[in-house]
C-alpha cells in the first residue's frame, strides 16, 4: 500500500519542502512508495492524486486540527478514488507535536517556566477550537508551564489580545509562509518568537504512526 500525505499547501518558496521531506521520511521508515500532495496552492493537488489513483492507498493529512478540508474536502476527493483509500484525520492535536514544539521554544531561548502563547492559523470551525485547546494543553504538559492560546483567524482571542511582554510564541504551524510571518509579525511584545513545527523525528514518528494504524 502507498502512502499519501496531503498538506495545505502554500506560496512560500520553501514552504512545501517541510511536508515533502515528512513524507518521504516516513516512507523510507515504513519501505513503502510515498507521495506528498496539498489542498490548494502548490502541486501535485490532492483531488489530482486521489483521481489518478491505480493502487490501495493510505492518506495522512498533515493539518494540524479538524475543519472543513479535512471534513468535507478529502472525504470528497477519496470518494472519488476507483481504489481503496484508507483516509486518517487531522494529525493533531497529538503529544508527539508538543514535543516538537518545545523543542522549538528551547531552540529560540525560550526559558523553562516561561509563559508561552500557541498561535494557531484558526479557523470558522467551532470543534478546531477544542482541539486548539487541547494542542495548548498538551503544550503546557510538555513545556511545565502555562501556555495560552491565539487564533489569526475564525474562533479565538488574538494574539494582541493574549500575547503579554516577555511570553514566548509558539506557532501551532507545521511550515513557513504567510500564517508564520503573520504569527510573528502579530506577537508584539513576546521576547521569544520560536519557529515552525517543521521536519522533526517527533512529526516523522507520528506520520509513521498514523498510517500503520
Amino acid at each position: 500500500m502507498r502512502l499519501v500525505t496531503v498538506a495545505h499547501g502554500t506560496r512560500h518558496p520553501t514552504g512545501n519542502d517541510v511536508a515533502r521531506a515528512l513524507t518521504e521520511a516516513a516512507g523510507t521508515r515504513l519501505g513503502v512508495a510515498a507521495v506528498t500532495s496539498y489542498v490548494e496552492l502548490s502541486e501535485p493537488l490532492f483531488a489530482d492524486v486521489m483521481a489518478g489513483l491505480d493502487e490501495p492507498v493510505v492518506v495522512v493529512p498533515l493539518l494540524l486540527s479538524t475543519g472543513y478540508h479535512v471534513k468535507v474536502d478529502l472525504p470528497r476527493a477519496a470518494a472519488r478514488a476507483a481504489v481503496e483509500v484508507r483516509l486518517g484525520g487531522a494529525l493533531g492535536p497529538h503529544p508527539r507535536l508538543a514535543v516538537a514544539q518545545a523543542d522549538r521554544l528551547r531552540e529560540a531561548g525560550a526559558i523553562p517556566g516561561q509563559r508561552v502563547v500557541l498561535v494557531a492559523a484558526g479557523s470558522g470551525d467551532p470543534e478546531a477550537l477544542t482541539d486548539l485547546g487541547t494542542a495548548a494543553g498538551l503544550l503546557a504538559e510538555e513545556w511545565g508551564g502555562e501556555v495560552a492560546l491565539a487564533t489569526l483567524g475564525g474562533h479565538g482571542s488574538r494574539p494582541a489580545e493574549v500575547v503579554r511582554p516577555g511570553d514566548a510564541v509558539s506557532p501551532y504551524l507545521l511550515s513557513p509562509g504567510h500564517f508564520a510571518g503573520r504569527a510573528r509579525e502579530e506577537a508584539i511584545g513576546a521576547a521569544v518568537v520560536a519557529d515552525v513545527i517543521g521536519v522533526h523525528d517527533a512529526v516523522v514518528d507520528l506520520v509513521v504512526e498514523r498510517a500503520a494504524t
